[in-house]
């Protein structure tokens, strides 16, 4: 479990948000197979397989032809040497790692950046809670008081500027609003953060027609308290940063 210490966290400090530890290498996606590969032409010609960390229907985001970018590891270890980082889609970068918004989320709450949870002293990650969770980021008050935050990775777009969760029936993600819930009604601060990973996006909103049962517990959990908070990041094949809050669509 990892515990961090927010005391004088400045925006100032998060300049570089997350930096790749290596420039990115482009190419052409042929293929998304079996969830997690996808089979990419390299811009030198290399035909690749990369990892691909979603698990997600990462609808119109995975349509052969598209440019994409990729990270390479080092590591004796690894199968699969590239991982899909990026993707390029009518004009936008999009974030496809969903391993990402966490600790996306953790950097940028350490520098102030999201207001709403400016204030705390302390900051755990994967702390178990409710029934059956292990949540995201629990922050601690002076007061004793906890901040239970559940974090979401937003990638999908059907419409100009709008971002929408989720791109695929997400049962998970409708028990974590639940738990949300019941923390909120235990009397703690329960928050839902919506972190989406596309340049494009200017406002947010619940893709109720793909997933009908997670809209119903959005419901239930803001009715309950839970707070809801989306923020879009800025993205470039150097850097992802978190960069400002968009309005929720009701």
């Amino acid at each position: 479990m990892l515990k961090r210490r927010l005391a004088g966290a400045r925006r100032r400090q998060y300049q570089d948000g997350m930096r790749f530890p290596a420039p990115l290498v482009t190419g052409t996606l042929v293929r998304r197979y079996k969830r997690f590969l996808a089979d990419v032409i390299l811009d030198d010609g290399t035909a690749v397989t990369a990892a691909c960390p979603n698990t997600g229907s990462m609808m119109g985001l995975a349509m052969p032809g598209l440019r994409v970018h990729l990270s390479i590891s080092d590591s004796p270890a690894r199968k699969y040497r590239h991982t899909w980082e990026l993707v390029e889609v009518d004009g936008a970068l999009v974030g496809i790692n969903t391993g990402h918004p966490n600790r996306l989320a953790e950097e940028a709450i350490m520098a102030g950046v999201v207001g709403e949870l400016a204030g705390h002293r302390e900051l755990k990650r994967e702390v178990k809670y409710g029934r059956n969770s292990r949540g995201d980021i629990l922050l601690s008050g002076e007061d004793g008081r906890h901040t239970y935050v559940e974090v979401k990775n937003v990638h999908l777009s059907r419409s100009c500027g709008l971002a929408e969760f989720p791109d695929a029936v997400t049962a998970r993600g409708a028990r974590h609003l639940d738990e949300l819930a019941a923390m909120a009604a235990q009397g703690h601060r329960a928050v839902m953060l919506f972190l989406v990973q596309r340049s494009d996006a200017e406002r947010f909103a619940l893709a109720r027609d793909i997933d009908p049962t997670y809209a119903i517990a959005f419901e239930r959990a803001r009715a309950a308290g839970v707070e809801m908070l989306a923020y879009a990041c800025r993205l470039s094949p150097q850097e992802i940063v978190v960069d400002r809050a968009l309005p929720i669509a009701a």
